[in-house]
């Protein structure tokens, strides 16, 4: 008789939200990556502040034209729907009243307990989607590390930058960010 290793289940987004829409995740941060439910860990000081700061930059330096979303979805697959604590799209929250953005012009994860997985596994599922700038706010180094380029599921351009460093998004190249406005 043959033997067969019990497999893990495939989520997609409809059954995601259905979960959702039962209650299988009342009080719990989740996010569909690549057709699995992961739980966050929940959000420290620090990091709460590195979202608020980096909002308020952000706002800024877009401003009309471009929504910045806090810990909103993104509609990146059929089987991942993260939920990064920023990401800045062009038009205004009523364009997606509807739908999620598919895409973003840039996305920020403000990371210190999961920077591995934000350095990895997050940023392969951005680079894939196509999300041409991703940002990583590191509270553990206190630095921005900045990908571009995606082709395939990784980024071929990376850098860190100091407290001291300024960075213009690719999307507003006249725009010039310090990474301490950043840092809590």
């Amino acid at each position: 008789m043959a033997t067969v290793d019990p497999q893990a289940k495939h989520w997609t987004r409809d059954e995601y939200y259905r979960m959702g829409e039962a209650g299988l995740f009342t009080d719990q941060r989740v996010e569909l990556i690549d057709g699995e439910i992961l739980t966050m860990s929940p959000m420290k000081a620090a990091h709460a502040a590195g979202v608020q700061l980096t909002a308020s930059v952000l706002t800024t330096v877009f401003g009309v034209g471009y929504c910045v979303r806090v810990q909103l979805p993104l509609f990146l697959a059929d089987d991942s729907e993260p939920e990064p604590d920023i990401a800045v799209v062009s038009g205004s929250p009523r364009d997606y009243a509807i739908e999620h953005p598919r895409t973003a012009l840039l996305v920020i994860e403000v990371s210190e307990s999961t920077l591995a997985f934000d350095r990895g596994r997050k940023s392969e599922l951005y680079a894939e989607a196509g999300v041409d700038e991703y940002w990583v706010v590191n509270l553990i180094d206190r630095c921005l590390e900045v990908f571009r380029e995606p082709a395939g599921n990784t980024y071929q351009s990376k850098a860190k930058h100091a407290p001291d460093d300024s960075v213009c998004p690719l999307a507003m190249p006249g725009q010039s960010i310090r990474v301490a406005d950043l840092l809590p």
